[in-house]
């Protein structure tokens, strides 16, 4: 049985979880996925948690110069990338979506078959079955302090 590893960082404010992301990122850039299907990596929190944030910065360590926007009325986003690794970016938020059924119609074999694509999915729990064994799993937790924007951050 392989053995889960667990590593928590705290952030102060928007720009420190940009910024975590960002370094998340540069890692995912260069190490690839010996898997035959695409990386994925399942945001969890709850809502206003930083899940955005963080992809934005994980956009910006990619090389993305666009905005990057919560896709929860469009569903899936998709980024071109120029990475030795990953050719495309999906963000795919699943907060509108009922079960796995709806994710499936929006192509997801598609997109999870490609071990060039790099996916970033928020609220995984909803499409929990669909995901590859091989699936990052990053936990946002709001921290209540004096700064608002305080989060714990678990990688897994």
């Amino acid at each position: 049985m392989k053995k889960s590893i667990k590593k928590n960082i705290k952030t102060n404010s928007r720009r420190e979880t940009q910024l975590a992301g960002a370094a998340f990122g540069v890692f995912l850039a260069k190490h690839s996925s010996s898997a035959r299907y695409a990386q994925v990596v399942a945001l969890k929190g709850e809502l206003g948690a930083g899940k955005t944030t963080f992809v934005q910065g994980v956009a910006k360590g990619l090389g993305i110069k666009e905005k990057i926007l919560s896709p929860t009325f469009v569903i899936i986003k998709f980024y071109k990338l120029k990475t030795i690794n990953y050719k495309l970016l999906y963000h795919i938020d699943c907060y509108r979506i009922k079960d796995e059924q709806d994710l499936l119609a929006l192509g997801w074999d598609k997109i999870v078959s490609d071990p060039q694509n790099l996916v970033l999915i928020e609220w995984p729990e909803r499409v929990r079955k669909l995901l590859p064994k091989n699936t990052i799993f990053i936990s946002f937790k709001t921290i209540k302090t004096s700064k608002s924007h305080a989060r714990k951050i678990t990688f897994s």
